[in-house]
């Protein structure tokens, strides 16, 4: 059966910061029977780059598809030398869970998936244990067992492109998966990989950030969602959460109060990349919230 629904698309983009820009996708938009709902634009002036996202639907079914779209605007975006890429909203992203044996995150994302607040199809779990098999497969996943060795890491991570090809996942959410990917599988996935540390970010990073925290005597603590790249826990910050604490915390307290903290980060973070609200900018994150 036909949806009586309007077609609904994201269009977003990166270019250097000039006249005109605006005015040109706004008319582009317009002259293909499409109105403007949401819209969104942040100048960087150090480097003097230009983002953009619009949110936009079709008026009297006169909108082409998403890949006439990409053609048409082709000229647009060779004028202003734009990164550019346009989203079909009804198409929800792919996802794809990692864990290893801390299921805080894990429970909250597939609660949050199952009531409709993750805008998102997600395709399965892996984990290098079997703690979350039954979880898991409760929601009605296939979950993927995919044990390591300090050996077998390399096939261990070619299965996971394999499970990552097969299923067409957009977004990779390492939801306390305690492995550090390679290199190589981070050049080969690009920034589709999210990860939550359970640290505020640049602080603290490696392993067992809440005894540093503890350690060091802070008064806040927090978690970052961020993209993963081949420097380890150096990727593109999208979201962070804070919480005050004092000297009366103890470590499992801190990692209690932390837990809260890296649900509500991960969540965030994984909803506005399949909102596609993110625009990486080098280093650096542009989030249209």
């Amino acid at each position: 059966m036909e949806s009586n629904q309007p077609a609904k698309y994201v269009l977003t983009v990166a270019c250097p910061e000039t006249n005109g820009i605006v005015r040109a996708v706004s008319d582009f938009l317009y002259q293909r029977g499409a109105t403007i709902y949401e819209a969104a634009q942040h100048r960087d002036p150090i480097i003097n780059q230009f983002f953009m996202r619009v949110e936009f639907e079709e008026v009297e079914s006169r909108l082409p598809d998403l890949s006439q779209l990409r053609v048409d605007f082709a000229s647009v975006a060779r004028q202003f030398a734009m990164q550019a890429d346009f989203f079909d909203l009804a198409t929800p992203s792919r996802m794809l869970l990692a864990v290893s044996n801390h299921g805080h995150c894990l429970n909250d994302i597939l609660h949050r998936w199952e009531s409709g607040a993750l805008p998102a199809t997600i395709v399965g779990v892996i984990s290098n244990h079997e703690v979350f098999r039954e979880l898991t497969e409760w929601y009605g996943l296939p979950f993927h067992y995919l044990p390591i060795t300090p050996e077998g890491k390399a096939e261990q991570e070619q299965r996971l492109l394999e499970i990552m090809r097969s299923e067409k996942v957009d977004v990779l959410a390492l939801a306390r998966y305690m492995q550090i990917l390679s290199g190589e599988f981070c050049a080969e996935i690009g920034n589709r990989a999210i990860n939550i540390h359970h640290s505020f970010l640049p602080g603290f990073k490696g392993a067992d950030p809440y005894r540093q925290a503890y350690n060091r005597g802070v008064k806040i603590i927090g978690a970052t969602a961020h993209y993963v790249t081949a420097d380890l826990d150096e990727g593109p910050i999208i979201e962070q959460t804070v919480e005050k604490i004092d000297h009366n915390c103890d470590i499992d307290e801190l990692r209690q109060i932390g837990r809260d903290a890296e649900c509500v980060a991960f969540a965030r973070a994984l909803k506005w990349h399949c909102e596609h609200r993110i625009i990486v900018n080098g280093n650096k994150t542009i989030v249209f919230r």
